[in-house]
């Protein structure tokens, strides 16, 4: 993952309504939610629900897949990881190396 890739990513769960509603389909699982279902847990309006699922879909961080009249909508998973890791992976990486585990370590010259 790019810095561009991850900045669209973590700029999408920047609403706290986008959020609630990728929060509601992790909740779910793999088989995901139709709108109706999101709506109802949520308590949004359908026209904001809509605008902030395509927000989301736009990032890669829901997939929708048509379901006969329903849209099915999942968490990406996969992608979720990805931005996680793109961020974890800089854990204290410039961290002193001679406090650890909370005891600071003294130089072998003092």
């Amino acid at each position: 993952m790019v810095l561009e890739e991850a900045a669209q990513g973590f700029a999408a769960l920047g609403s706290e309504a986008r959020l609630q509603v990728l929060l509601t389909l992790v909740r779910a699982g793999r088989d995901g939610l139709s709108v109706g279902d999101i709506q109802t847990r949520t308590g949004m309006a359908a026209s904001t629900l809509a605008h902030h699922l395509k927000f989301l879909a736009s990032a890669d961080l829901v997939v929708q897949e048509k379901d006969g009249r329903s849209v099915i909508n999942r968490a990406a998973f996969e992608r979720l990881e990805l931005l996680a890791g793109y961020i974890l992976k800089e854990c204290c990486a410039e961290e002193d190396k001679s406090f650890v585990l909370g005891v600071e370590r003294k130089a072998a010259n003092d």
